[in-house]
């Protein structure tokens, strides 16, 4: 289930809800109780790396990674 963040603007709290999608822009109480509270946007981080594509052959070489290929008999 996402996890939405909301600020209360009568206390400024800041507060994190498990709700359904369909849900997201419900009204939320802050746990101090208050009821004027705003849903933030959120970021989302995703980690990880791309692998980088291969390097093409160069011309004229054998291809191999060594000098630029052209050390490798």
């Amino acid at each position: 289930m996402p996890r939405y963040e909301y600020r209360c603007r009568s206390c400024g709290d800041t507060f994190e809800l498990s709700r359904p999608m369909a849900e997201s822009s419900a009204p939320a109480t802050c746990p101090s109780g208050h009821d004027d509270t705003v849903k933030l946007l959120s970021t989302v981080a995703v980690g990880g790396t791309a692998a980088a594509p291969a390097p093409a052959p160069r011309a004229g070489g054998s291809g191999g990674g060594c000098c630029g290929g052209g050390c490798c008999g």
